[in-house]
């Protein structure tokens, strides 16, 4: 179990610099080929030439690229100093450097948006885990029932419906109509515990919706594949009772094919739910990367989808690890 748990994460970090190579080739060399001056991203285009030449001074854009990269990745872990002689910004560690939008520390914008993007990912996560197995697992042994029909109706309709769709029928209703929910749109990690709850509880109710669809549809195949197995078929003969088949065979090899997708979704929603997150005008990761491309913010882009990549990078070892305990032959591949 050491041995594989080694191997995966020098495989985590090798996916880590494979990831910041190429975001800062994406976003720092790529716009200067193309002939684009980041100085003037920063400070605008009614800057003057002094002016200009102070911010490149200053941020390092003049010195090669190979240099301005070492000291990307030295700044991550060890911090970094901007500027020279009495003009020096310190930038402490993790330091993704300054917005050009709003010139403060990207990971401190980062940092105060996670809560709100982890909350609503986890959140949403557990009601759609629990949800779309419970369903998909009860289809597979009612198969051909009227619950197995109208679970899949149920299912096709909440894949086929998009988040904005869903979010805004549900606020029209629940926050407009009804009055009996409120969407505060500046929450924090200040505000208490039931506006959290209050603000939360409806993109969770309507994204697990739309992921619990698909978990109980993909619950549904894989349970009747694996139903039809020599194994289960063996276990039955041997008089083992059916509960017992279900949970300790069937599910188990059930999960497999979940949990991959599962480390996907929740890697994908822990970076920035940006369709969920600009339905219901939460402050977090996916609406600071939407603010960030219209403002051609390329550090604050940079810094969310590093975030997004290391959480689908750990999401991914966490999934790898959890398929060592349901099948140990993993351990050996």
């Amino acid at each position: 179990m050491l041995a594989y748990l080694i191997r995966r994460l020098g495989a985590v970090i090798v996916m880590v610099l494979v990831v910041l190579l190429t975001t800062f080739v994406i976003f720092y060399m790529l716009p200067k080929w193309a002939g684009q001056d980041l100085a003037v991203l920063f400070a605008g285009k009614n800057s003057g030439a002094e002016q200009l030449e102070g911010i490149r001074q200053k941020l390092g854009l003049s010195d090669p690229l190979l240099v301005q990269f070492a000291e990307f990745v030295k700044g991550i872990p060890f911090g970094r100093d901007f500027g020279s002689g009495n003009n020096v910004t310190h930038c402490p560690s993790p330091c993704l450097g300054y917005s050009f939008r709003t010139e403060a520390p990207v990971w401190e914008t980062i940092k105060d948006a996670l809560p709100v993007t982890a909350a609503m990912a986890v959140g949403a996560a557990v009601l759609w885990l629990l949800g779309g197995v419970a369903v998909g697992v009860v289809s597979a042994l009612k198969r051909g029932s009227i619950w197995d029909r109208s679970a899949m109706v149920v299912a096709l309709s909440g894949v086929s419906m998009p988040i904005f769709f869903t979010g805004m029928i549900a606020m029209g209703i629940f926050v407009h109509s009804l009055g009996w929910l409120h969407i505060d749109d500046s929450l924090s990690s200040n505000d208490s515990i039931g506006t959290w709850v209050e603000t939360l509880i409806l993109p969770w109710i309507v994204l697990a919706f739309l992921q619990a669809a698909m978990y109980a549809r993909l619950t549904r195949a894989t349970m009747l594949e694996v139903l039809g197995e020599d194994y289960i078929r063996t276990a039955r003969a041997k008089g083992v009772t059916e509960p017992v088949v279900i949970r300790r065979h069937a599910l188990r090899s059930t999960m497999t094919p979940i949990l991959t997708v599962f480390g996907l979704d929740l890697g994908i929603l822990m970076g920035g739910a940006i369709l969920t997150e600009t339905t219901f005008n939460l402050p977090g990761l996916g609406r600071e990367a939407v603010q960030a491309i219209d403002g051609k913010d390329l550090p604050m882009i940079l810094g969310v989808t590093l975030c997004m990549s290391l959480a689908i990078a750990f999401a991914n070892l966490i999934v790898d690890l959890m398929y060592a305990v349901i099948d140990p032959r993993v351990r050996l591949g």
